[in-house]
C-alpha cells in the first residue's frame, strides 16, 4: 500500500482533507509533519464538524486525534485484535520516533470466514414502485429495482448490505412491473421480505401509510436505486442518541465553478470577483431513519414525497437531523453515467 496517499499536514484546510477521504475511500487520514505522525483523521471527526456547521476551511489540526493508538511494526501480528477491542477501523504503524511506516486496515486483516451477525429487529422499507423514468428504455423491460450491478440487482445489494449488520425485515414497495419483482425473490430464507402493493404510484412516501400496522418504531427508509456503504447499527444508534423524528443521511458534494464568478452591486458595478470558487453542499442521498409517529403526517392514498414529509415536520417542530457521510461511500444508480461508475467504484 501507497501509505503516502493517506497524509495530510496539520494546516490544509478541512475541505482538502474531505476531498482527499473521497479519493482513498478508507475513512482516515494521517495528519503528518515530515512523516512524523502528529495526529490521525476519521470520517467520524469530519461528521461531527459539519453537525456543528463549522467552517470547513478551518485547518484539520481542529478536528484531528492528537493522541492516536498506534502499533510498531513488530506488533503488527497484535494488530486485528487492538481493532476489534478498540473498535477503530484503522491502526498507523510508527517507528521508535513516531515516523509513519505503514497503515493497516481491518477489512484487510479480518479473516475472510464471516462472523455470526445479531439479528435486529427494526425494518427496512425499500421504495421500489417507480418507473425509472432515468434509464429509459432499460426499464420499458426490467424494472429499475432488478437492473443489475455486476450480476446483482440493485434492490438484493441493498438487502445484503442491510442484512450485513443483521436487518433481515424487509417491505418492498411495489407497482410498476411488480410481478417481475415478485418472481425474482421467491423464497429466501435469510430474510423475511413483505411485498407492498400500491395500487397507483404514491411518491417516495405515501406508500409508508400502507406499513404503518406493521412498524413497530425506529424504521429505514432507502430508495430503491441507492447504496451506502456504511455501518446502519451505528447510523440508527445515532438517530436514536439524537432524539430525531427523521435522520437524513447526507453527502458532501464538492463543487468547483470552471470561471471567474463576478457579483454586482446594485448600480451594476463589480464588487467581487473570484476565481474558480469552489463550493461544498450536503445532499440526500435517499436514505433515512425514520420514526413510526410521523406517519401521522402523510396523507392515504395520495402522492406524496420525502422532502414534503420533511418540510412539514420541520414546520411542525419534530426533530429532523442529519448524518454527514463521505461522497465516496454514496453510490447512486439513478442515470447510466452514474450506473457504470458504481461497477467501477464496486470493482465489478
Amino acid at each position: 500500500m501507497d501509505v503516502e496517499k493517506f497524509f495530510v499536514t496539520p494546516d490544509i484546510p478541512i475541505r482538502d482533507a474531505i476531498r482527499q477521504l473521497d479519493e482513498t475511500a478508507m475513512k482516515m487520514l494521517l495528519v503528518v509533519n515530515n512523516r512524523k505522525l502528529t495526529g490521525v483523521i476519521t470520517d467520524g471527526d469530519i461528521r461531527r464538524w459539519i453537525l456543528q456547521n463549522k467552517d470547513l476551511s478551518m485547518p484539520v489540526h481542529h478536528i484531528m486525534n492528537p493522541s492516536p493508538i498506534v502499533i510498531k511494526e513488530e506488533e503488527l501480528s497484535k494488530a486485528l485484535n487492538i481493532m476489534k477491542e478498540k473498535r477503530i477501523e484503522g491502526l498507523p504503524v510508527v517507528s521508535d520516533s513516531g515516523q509513519v511506516l505503514d497503515l493497516v486496515f481491518w477489512n484487510e486483516l479480518q479473516p475472510e470466514k464471516k462472523q455470526p451477525v445479531r439479528k435486529r429487529k427494526t425494518p427496512v422499507v425499500i421504495m421500489a414502485g417507480g418507473k425509472g423514468s432515468r434509464l429509459y428504455p432499460y426499464t420499458k423491460i426490467i424494472p429499475k429495482p432488478l437492473i443489475p450491478i455486476g450480476d446483482t440487482p440493485i434492490v438484493e445489494r441493498i438487502m445484503n448490505q442491510m442484512m450485513s449488520y443483521g436487518f433481515t425485515e424487509f417491505y418492498l414497495t411495489v407497482n410498476y412491473r411488480k410481478e417481475l419483482i415478485k418472481a425474482y425473490f421467491n423464497g429466501d430464507r435469510r430474510y423475511h421480505l413483505h411485498f407492498v402493493e400500491e395500487k397507483e404510484a404514491l411518491g417516495t412516501a405515501g406508500s409508508l401509510t400502507l406499513v404503518k400496522d406493521q412498524i413497530p418504531g425506529s424504521f429505514f427508509v432507502s430508495n430503491c436505486d441507492i447504496l451506502v456503504d456504511i455501518n446502519y447499527a451505528k447510523l440508527l444508534l445515532f438517530h436514536q442518541k439524537s432524539k430525531n423524528q427523521i435522520t437524513v443521511v447526507t453527502a458532501m458534494k464538492n463543487y468547483e465553478i470552471p470561471y471567474g464568478v463576478i457579483s454586482l452591486d446594485q448600480n451594476g458595478c463589480i464588487q467581487s470577483m473570484s476565481e474558480k470558487p469552489k463550493y461544498e453542499f450536503l445532499v440526500s442521498t435517499g436514505l433515512y431513519v425514520l420514526e413510526k409517529d410521523i406517519l401521522k403526517y402523510i396523507p392515504s392514498d395520495t402522492p406524496f414525497d420525502m422532502p414534503d414529509l420533511i418540510r412539514l415536520c420541520m414546520k411542525n417542530d419534530e426533530k429532523v437531523g442529519a448524518y454527514p457521510v463521505m461522497d465516496s461511500t454514496w453510490l447512486d444508480m439513478g442515470e447510466f453515467s452514474e450506473m457504470k461508475k458504481m461497477a467501477e467504484r464496486m470493482k465489478l
